[in-house]
């Protein structure tokens, strides 16, 4: 190699800061004694992942991939993360009360996808270590979101920050408002020291849950996260758990918005996060009545297309039915005739509670 070890583990750094990346800590890849891997294959027997399947994902032999990386990456060594602060100036769910309006978590204000913000700048950190390292048996993979590996606890033991009691990760400097990317890579890179918990006897995430989604500390039912509801479920919403969902149309961050560690967050400076008008705060009665191309045209490039249009007009309906406004009315008559079923069963559920 033309660098040493050494050379490459602050280059490592060096790379990610010129990438425009917040934080990044080094990791070992072999996690044995792991609690949060160890714990993985009982929350998924659980059911607690709901229909999210690609967490289930296993290898030939039947092992879930995320429960350890030498399932998937046997020649991976150290595992490099990225940490990209996605904070803005904007306020938070907990300020916001109007309920003509709906609350898009915070991630997904921006004009851009941030699985692609991410990669570009990984593949900006991965060019150099390569290129640094001139070796050519080097092997290196980028993830954002998408392999078969849990971010966080890398990042935990990367000292990028401590997993909290809500399951975020959380900086002491940056707050949790943060996106994380990995490169895996064959070098036995020396792993940075993990970072402390500083959560203390705080319970704060846990208590504001309005769906109870937390068992227990450090332990989420993904089937009950107001987030997993309005993204990732497809079809009805648990009727129970409808009235917990308050003005949420995709994601939550209620267990942020009230963490300590985010009072006096940052905000970024990636362009690609500033807040667009239709996303921030948006009409319930627009998006309820989002036609194909309003959808497509509105939502292009963001990651709230996950949920898709009918998803995202059943969760504006639902929101509608929270917000004790007797002037959705007549919209909601309306969508009880609405082409689409699962719109339409929601719309029947807002309505009674509309006029109770």
């Amino acid at each position: 190699m033309s660098n040493s070890v050494a050379q490459l583990e602050a280059l490592v750094k060096e790379a990610a800061a010129e990438a425009g990346f917040d934080l990044a800590g080094i990791a070992p890849a072999r996690l044995g004694d792991s609690r949060e891997l160890r714990f993985f294959p009982d929350w998924i027997a659980a059911g607690r992942a709901g229909e999210m399947a690609y967490l289930e994902s296993r290898d030939h032999q039947g092992r879930l991939k995320r429960a350890a990386l030498e399932h998937v990456a046997p020649w991976a060594r150290s595992v490099i993360v990225c940490a990209l602060n996605y904070n803005t100036a904007h306020p938070r769910s907990a300020e916001c009360h109007d309920p003509q309006r709906g609350w898009i978590s915070r991630y997904a204000w921006g004009d851009a996808d941030y699985h692609e913000v991410v990669m570009e700048r990984l593949r900006c950190v991965e060019a150099r270590l390569r290129e640094q390292a001139a070796d050519p048996a080097l092997q290196t993979r980028c993830y954002v979101d998408t392999g078969p590996v849990v971010e966080r606890v890398f990042a935990a033991y990367a000292g990028i920050g401590w997993i909290g009691k809500n399951t975020c990760l959380i900086n002491q400097r940056v707050g949790s408002w943060l996106f994380l990317g990995v490169i895996l890579t064959s070098l036995e890179l020396a792993p940075d020291l993990p970072a402390a918990d500083r959560c203390g006897s705080c319970t704060r995430c846990l208590d504001a849950c309005p769906t109870q989604a937390f068992v227990a500390a450090h332990e989420l039912d993904a089937t009950r996260c107001i987030s997993y509801l309005t993204i990732e479920k497809r079809g009805a919403i648990p009727e129970e758990l409808r009235p917990g969902m308050g003005n949420h149309v995709f994601g939550c961050d209620i267990c942020q918005d009230v963490c300590p560690w985010n009072r006096k967050a940052p905000a970024s400076s990636a362009p690609e996060f500033a807040p667009q008008p239709e996303r921030f705060h948006p009409a319930l009665a627009w998006l309820a009545n989002l036609s194909d191309d309003d959808f497509r045209n509105a939502f292009r490039g963001s990651p709230i297309r996950r949920a898709k249009r009918s998803g995202l007009r059943r969760n504006a309906v639902v929101a509608m039915g929270n917000s004790g406004e007797r002037g959705f009315v007549p919209l909601l008559e309306q969508l009880v005739h609405d082409p689409d079923r699962v719109v339409v069963e929601h719309a029947e559920w807002a309505l009674r509670r509309s006029t109770e």
